[in-house]
């Protein structure tokens, strides 16, 4: 049974678009897309940006935006959905993305011929090539775009909860200082929408994993049931950030759940249990 599209449409919540002055982020528009920006990345250098679920060409229910997932979308819609998204950022910019796999591994981009192995198991990319947007696919799990503009070394990060009990985001930074000399405190990070703290139910398993790897776990949650609470993802990948050493004021947090604003971005726990599948936003970051 798929989602009636004027309930997708008529959805909102508290935070919408005056929320996103203070938050540093702003929307940018091409046609039909829609794509929302980190002010403090951009103003760095990196061209960065967490797309939406609008102006595609596939059917989620209607003209979506869905940007990976071959096994439930035409190849046809995907390639010319990404073409549609691309001409949001200015210049020519070449796509590297990775087949995810909720783990730890971080995967480098140091050559243009690193792009075409697209097949590669990882849930992180980074880089410091010019021309070259590194990717992660969401649709509920937390994305965190990170640049350095000391080094001009970025990364993208995909971390859902299995990602966030591997430290990722933490470890991605670690790959930055490792393998491009960069210094956490040089670096600016952006968290993109994703299922927030008042949405995203977890089991007693995710919470066993969470306070056997993560010290004073229990801070992101709120119990609901017998075996059960809201995590917040955002708040988890924000700490761990600033525990790798970036700066809190370095820190920006986009001011959307996607379970909430299923009418701009994929849900997968929304969307995949109503309508058997779901799409897959990108999260990319660059430098000219």
């Amino acid at each position: 049974m798929s989602i009636p599209i004027e309930t997708i449409i008529n959805t909102r919540s508290p935070a919408d678009d005056e929320t996103l002055a203070d938050s540093c982020f702003f929307w940018r528009e091409c046609g039909e897309v829609k794509v929302l920006v980190c002010g403090p990345l951009e103003a760095a250098g990196f061209v960065n940006g967490f797309s939406t679920r609008l102006g595609g060409v596939s059917p989620f229910p209607a003209a979506d935006l869905n940007l990976a997932g071959f096994d439930e979308d035409a190849a046809e819609n995907i390639y010319e959905n990404r073409r549609r998204f691309l001409t949001a950022f200015d210049g020519d910019w070449r796509l590297a993305t990775v087949w995810q796999v909720h783990g730890d591994t971080i995967r480098n981009i140091d050559a243009i011929a690193d792009i075409s192995e697209s097949e590669a198991r990882a849930d992180s990319l980074t880089s410091d090539l010019e021309g070259v947007l590194v990717a992660v696919k969401t649709a509920d799990c937390v994305p965190v775009l990170i640049g350095d503009p000391t080094t001009g070394a970025y990364a993208a990060v995909h971390a859902g909860w299995r990602g966030t009990v591997s430290l990722i985001a933490a470890k991605a930074v670690d790959s930055l200082v490792r393998d491009y000399g960069s210094k956490p405190g040089n670096m600016i990070a952006a968290l993109g929408p994703a299922a927030c703290g008042r949405n995203y139910e977890i089991g007693q398993n995710v919470i066993d994993e969470f306070e056997a790897k993560i010290p004073d776990s229990g801070k992101y949650f709120t119990p609901t049931r017998p075996g059960h609470a809201l995590v917040d993802l955002h708040r988890a990948n924000r700490d761990q950030l600033a525990a790798a050493g970036v700066a809190d004021t370095n820190i920006f947090t986009a001011p959307y759940c996607t379970m909430d604003r299923h009418d701009l971005f994929f849900s997968y726990r929304i969307e995949k249990k109503a309508n058997g599948k779901t799409g897959r936003l990108l999260a990319v970051i660059g430098r000219r």
